[in-house]
């Protein structure tokens, strides 16, 4: 996600970026993992140099781990040593293409491939591959381009049926074709995901194969599918740095928090001593997430002061990142509050928010376009934060967050479209953002008739959009929330199915456990309150102490003989 974000804001605001041994195999050979720590290809080509062979596997194995840099600066070097390897230059024009990223170069890769030379030496499978990657760039848009080359890839692999390399590309080919709005999408992903487990059995320490199968069954159904994968990547690809990150995808969906969160320290521990604006918080805004969940607030206080140091220390001309760290900065700051439920704390941290970065919003209203909906979603984390807040105290400004709420969704343009980077629509968030509050505002006022219809409202308005990747972009689950204000009615049987339905969609959420359990107790449901709260109690046994939810949970086990 944070690539398509950067990208997104990079196209608003102007910026600058980027960065990026192998002994010798005998042409056509595989690269081991020991030497290049980027897992184990096999790709054999007409190459007649042993050195360009063994770059060009070490360019191949970071591209299934999307470290694009060191890809191209392999392919490059491979092409220094034997100007006319042809596949050199496929793979260079490979790595213009980041495919679940949303970025293509398509002019730099154009030129790559127009200064190919023929030669006897390339081979019918060199052909394939090559007429597949001239497609991709070829003609017409993207998503036409990207559907093409799919079907070109298909064609490989179908051809060499024994090619790992050939069904691996076609995977990413597949996951890159793949459009929400394509009926035929979920199929899609289905049969990648078959192909890439069929690749991993074969051979077990394929990046490829392992990474794709993380990206393939990355939502709460399926993600059980990829726990194998999820324990094997990192170690298959050490020196790339997706591979450090992309595990947490599975652990997060299936609520496995201990290890999300020894595979995000490890990720942010790795780049914690760069520059500023070099680093990447992606894994900090995810781990502070996870910390949130197993109820370690001054951990996540913590990782909250360090993105606001590093938001207010990075340099001004590195606008790109100053623009995505505001991002990253307002989605923390908005679920610390709402999850740990301090209101107080609402104005204070929104009001520094906003005197730190009125520049990046200021430039996106400068310079309209597709990725305005950024900086609104950005202000609606803000408006709602602050209405949560007023709503839970009972105070009148809950009401100016609504209507803030309100006119935003009302606009027009690009604004209200799907978030690059984030694929839910703007105004979906702002419609849901808005009944919440108006909901609790309503609960607070005793009008829980009232509540209950808006929730209504925002449950059947969230249901249809997917479970996304990592935190979720709606702050507060819908169907939490309302399970939340049923108890507070004395439904306690309707929110047990509310609350259900919040952990099918965010396994193992902390509070929508803690409801569960509320639920059955209040219902006489002894086993599953104990269920319930001894799940929530192994959840939060690194909590900070004193929590009111902890004594909570061990008062209940207590009584009923279970602690």
């Amino acid at each position: 996600m944070k690539k398509a974000l950067l990208l997104a804001i990079a196209l608003i605001i102007p910026a600058f970026g980027v960065m990026a041994h192998a002994p010798a195999h005998p042409p056509g050979g595989t690269a081991s993992p020991q030497e290049v720590k980027l897992g184990k290809v096999n790709f054999p080509t007409s190459a007649e140099s042993e050195k360009a062979q063994v770059l060009f596997l070490r360019g191949v194995a970071a591209l299934h781990s999307f470290s694009y840099e060191l890809a191209l600066d392999a392919f490059r070097q491979a092409m220094e040593t034997e100007p006319d390897f042809v596949m050199a230059h496929w793979g260079e024009a490979m790595a213009y293409n980041q495919t679940l990223w949303g970025q293509q170069d398509t002019e730099a890769a154009r030129k790559v491939l127009a200064s190919i030379k023929d030669t006897p030496r390339l081979t019918s499978k060199e052909r394939a591959y090559l007429h597949a990657v001239k497609i991709l760039y070829g003609e017409g848009d993207k998503t036409a381009r990207d559907k093409a080359y799919a079907e070109a890839m298909e064609k490989v692999y179908r051809e060499y049926p024994d090619d790992l390399e050939a069904a691996s590309f076609f995977v990413l080919a597949l996951l890159g074709s793949v459009r929400s709005e394509d009926p035929a999408g979920i199929r899609n992903r289905v049969k990648a995901g078959a192909i890439a487990l069929e690749v991993a059995r074969k051979q077990p320490d394929h990046p490829g194969a392992t990474h794709y199968i993380l990206h393939t069954f990355d939502d709460p159904v399926h993600a059980i599918l990829a726990l194998p994968a999820a324990q094997r990547y990192a170690d298959i690809a050490p020196d790339a740095p997706h591979a450090g990150h992309m595990p947490s995808h599975v652990f997060l969906q299936l609520g496995m928090w201990p290890e999300a969160a020894a595979t995000l320290e490890a990720s942010w521990a790795r780049q914690k001593d760069s520059p500023v604006s070099e680093r990447d918080y992606h894994s900090l805004y995810w781990l502070h997430y996870v910390y949130l969940q197993q109820g370690r607030y001054g951990k996540a206080e913590e990782l909250l002061a360090l993105m606001q140091k590093g938001l207010a220390d990075s340099p001004e001309e590195a606008r790109a990142f100053r623009g995505y760290a505001t991002f990253i900065y307002s989605a923390m700051a908005a679920a610390f509050i709402v999850e740990t439920r301090r209101w107080d704390w609402a104005a204070k941290l929104i009001d520094s928010l906003q005197r730190n970065t009125a520049h990046f919003i200021d430039a996106v209203e400068r310079n309209p376009g597709p990725y305005q909906g950024l900086a609104k979603y950005v202000q609606s984390l803000w408006i709602f934060t602050r209405g949560m807040a007023a709503a839970h105290k009972n105070l009148p400004d809950a009401q100016k967050s609504i209507d803030a709420l309100q006119a935003m969704a009302q606009g027009t343009g690009p604004g209200t479209g799907d978030l690059p980077g984030i694929g839910l629509p703007l105004s979906k968030i702002l419609e849901i953002q808005r009944l919440e509050v108006g909901a609790v505002a309503s609960a607070s006022k005793g009008k829980l008739d009232e509540a209950i219809r808006s929730m209504k409202k925002a449950t059947a308005a969230e249901e249809p959009l997917p479970p996304l990747p990592g935190p979720p972009p709606l702050i507060k689950p819908s169907h939490e929330l309302f399970g939340e204000i049923l108890l507070q009615a004395g439904r306690p049987a309707e929110a047990e199915k509310q609350f259900e339905t919040a952990l099918l969609r965010h396994t193992n959420r902390a509070s929508s456990l803690l409801g569960a359990a509320r639920a059955a107790a209040r219902q006489g449901n002894r086993e599953s309150a104990i269920t319930a709260y001894s799940l929530f109690l192994r959840q939060w046994r690194l909590s900070d102490a004193g929590l009111p939810e902890l004594q909570e949970a061990r008062d209940y086990l207590k009584q009923a003989n279970a602690y």
